[in-house]
């Protein structure tokens, strides 16, 4: 089977906005995951130096 010009444009066209949609995707999932690796730093920190400031603590 023989494609005609357009026909192989149009799958060159649609193959084209499947990659841009699937690298879209990626820096998506990417990103978000960033993110929420950032967000459970800071809050680790801040339980941390929680820890810290509230000092030793005795038990009677």
């Amino acid at each position: 089977m023989r494609l005609t010009p357009e026909e192989l444009r149009a799958r060159k066209r649609r193959n084209v906005w499947i990659a841009a949609a699937l690298v879209a995707f990626i820096v998506l999932v990417f990103t978000t995951t960033v993110l929420r690796l950032q967000q459970n730093q800071a809050a680790e920190r801040a339980l941390v130096d929680a820890v810290v400031t509230a000092g030793p603590t005795t038990t009677p």
